[in-house]
This record gives structure tokens, C-alpha cells and sequence, in this order.
């Protein structure tokens, strides 16, 4: 079975910084395009940043251009987020997502809470 289990989420203050994972498994890693998404308390879920398959693509959402850093390691099966300069309205649970493009496939991972607050 895939499964994306995210990872490096807690509690930091105002203007910190965190790196989160996700480590995929059950899926041939390097085929699919990878995203994160958040999803705060009382809004939508909203797309934060994706990565193509090979890494040479990445595309930010405006909230957090300049602040994060979305990345991946093919040969371990994993995707990360690094985070700084962080405000509380950062506060949200981060989702981990893969999916292909042309076919309808699309995982995703149960989350990781980040909290900024201080």
C-alpha cells in the first residue's frame, strides 16, 4: 500500500524556523510530482508549494515564496519542507501529497502539525 507519513512538525516561536518530511513508501517515488498543502484552523486547505519529479521545478505559493524551500531526495523516497522566518498565521496542519499527472492518482499523507506561537 502507498503511504506518505509526514514528520518535523511541533511548536516554535514567531520568526523561527522548521524543516518537515514526508517519506513515501509503496510507490515508484521518482513517477510522481510532489506537493504540500496546509490547512489552518477555520479555512480551507491551500497549496503551499510543489516539486516535479526530478526537482528541477518548483512553483510557491505567494504567502511563503522567499520564506520556504520545498525540495527532494528521489534516492530516499522523500520530500521535504523547510520553513523560516515563521509567523503564527503559519499555523496549520502540512500535508504531504503525490500524484501523476494523466492518470488519476493522488495520495495523501494524514498531516503534521506546525505551530507558531510565542
Amino acid at each position: 500500500q502507498v503511504q506518505l507519513l509526514e514528520s518535523g512538525g511541533g511548536l516554535v516561536q514567531p520568526g523561527g524556523s522548521l524543516r518537515l518530511s514526508c517519506a513515501a513508501s509503496g510507490l515508484i517515488f521518482s513517477l510522481y510530482d510532489m506537493a504540500w498543502y496546509r490547512q489552518a484552523p477555520g479555512k480551507e486547505r491551500e497549496l503551499v508549494a510543489t516539486i516535479s519529479t526530478g526537482g528541477s521545478i518548483t512553483n510557491y505559493a505567494g504567502f511563503v515564496k522567499g520564506r520556504f524551500t520545498i525540495s527532494r531526495d528521489n534516492a530516499k523516497n522523500t520530500q521535504y519542507l523547510r520553513m523560516r522566518s515563521l509567523k503564527p498565521e503559519d499555523t496549520a496542519i502540512y500535508y504531504c501529497n503525490a500524484y501523476r499527472e494523466y492518470k488519476d492518482i493522488n495520495y495523501w499523507g494524514k498531516g503534521t502539525l506546525v505551530t507558531v506561537s510565542g
